[in-house]
């Protein structure tokens, strides 16, 4: 089981300043009181929705998250000169040529762990890890900066005589990780399995997780499928099949000198491909036989949505995971977001307690009392254009009040009262 507890992003993409998102819930008595989970020391939250207008920053953020588990797994493959995905907020002097910051602190086996760096876009400048176990204070295992790289014997001595092995442009973690280190192993394993960051408007990504989960019937399959049945998608049955890939109407629009490279490639390799049952009627409404469907052709891109989200979602509930999504209702009634949400917030259907974070327009879901306050964050850009990240436990109205538990979120967030909203301007 793996739990984030923080992400703190700066001068990456609209963030300019260092600014954290947190899954520690606050001390508020709100309903429902079943989201929080208390582990030993922690309380932290089953799931959180990050509001705000187009080109807030939103997606912004869950790009910076992604980004960081990009780094962490794909810097053992970095070349000497390899240039690092440097992307820092453009829109000021001061930031342009400033390190980006990233920061994560999660929670495993009860043991906290904060690790982060900062970059440029040819070289590592900051890195650092620091290990928390059960009421004991943090300790240090290892900094980096520009002077050098410090390890301590005692907590890190996996790293101790590696500090000069390490090129500018690779993260120190990435080379002891390399080289046998079993905490630094540890960490990076949970940046590969135990947090993933998708997109609910392209599943290139996952599509053909969920079409192996299918095609193999693994741990999850059933799961996805009595959830299609309950939200009554419209077809009665869903499998896979593994087929030669036709290479004429694959490589029909391809030029003549790349057939050769892409054959090679996919030589072996089979395409799955996802088949629905739909029921046929007669005139009276009686069933007389079966038809089949290519999902990805013939359903609804709503319907494929759901399908290709599916192995994402019962993978990680599954194992107790991090899930991340950008715009998780675009495609799907308000409805199924609620019940995908709810999956994470009822404990039968989350005994490990996995986490899902996402961005959302969907203003319903503030009036349906699935969150408390802490669940509900927001992006905003001020006038040079710099996201802000705040929930509504940080907002302060003028009158020195704070919004209250039983205060009505979607009239307010609409109304403008917490800020995050797009302002029209009338002609």
């Amino acid at each position: 089981m793996a739990t984030l507890l923080q992400f703190t992003v700066g001068n990456c993409l609209s963030f300019s300043e260092k600014k954290t998102f947190e899954m520690i819930a606050s001390s508020i008595k709100d309903d429902p009181i079943t989201n929080v989970v208390s582990q030993n020391r922690y309380k932290y939250l089953k799931t959180a929705a990050i509001y705000g207008a187009n080109s807030s920053g939103k997606s912004n953020l869950v790009k910076a998250m992604g980004l960081m588990g990009n780094m962490v797994t794909e810097s053992v493959k970095l070349n000497d000169n390899d240039d690092l995905p440097y992307d820092p907020f453009l829109l000021s002097n001061e930031s342009k040529n400033k390190p980006t910051h990233l920061e994560i602190v999660y929670l495993q086996d009860n043991i906290r762990v904060r690790y982060g760096f900062e970059y440029t876009l040819t070289s590592i400048t900051e890195e650092w890890l620091f290990i928390k176990k059960g009421n004991a204070s943090e300790n240090v295992l290892f900094i980096r900066n520009q002077e050098g790289i410090g390890v301590s014997d005692d907590t890190f001595s996996e790293g101790v005589g590696l500090e000069e092995k390490t090129n500018d442009n690779r993260l120190f973690l990435s080379l002891v990780a390399q080289l046998g280190g079993t905490i630094s192993k540890q960490i990076i394993e949970w940046f590969k399995t135990g947090y993933n960051v998708i997109s609910g408007l392209n599943s290139s990504g996952y599509k053909g997780f969920t079409k192996r989960m299918f095609l193999k019937k693994g741990k999850g399959c059933d799961d996805a499928f009595n959830l299609f049945k309950k939200l009554q998608l419209g077809f009665q049955s869903v499998f896979a099949t593994e087929n030669d890939i036709d290479e004429d109407i694959l490589l029909s629009k391809i030029p003549s000198e790349l057939k050769d490279k892409i054959l090679k490639d996919l030589k072996g390799k089979k395409s799955i491909d996802i088949i629905t049952t739909h029921k046929i009627y007669n005139k009276k409404g009686d069933i007389i036989g079966e038809e089949s469907f290519d999902l990805q052709k013939r359903e609804s891109a709503g319907t494929n949505k759901i399908f290709d989200l599916a192995g994402p979602i019962f993978d990680t509930l599954l194992n107790g995971t991090v899930l991340v999504v950008d715009e998780l209702d675009a495609k799907m009634h308000p409805l199924i977001s609620q019940h995908i949400i709810s999956l994470f917030n009822n404990p039968e259907s989350n005994p490990k307690n996995a986490q899902l974070i996402f961005t959302t327009h969907d203003t319903h879901l503030l009036s349906s009392n699935m969150l408390r306050r802490d669940q509900i964050w927001f992006t905003e850009k001020d006038k040079q254009e710099r996201t802000d990240l705040y929930s509504i436990m940080d907002i302060v109205f003028p009158d020195g009040s704070k919004p209250r538990s039983d205060s009505n979120f979607e009239k307010n967030y609409i109304n403008g009262r917490y800020g995050a909203i797009p302002y029209i301007v009338n002609d």
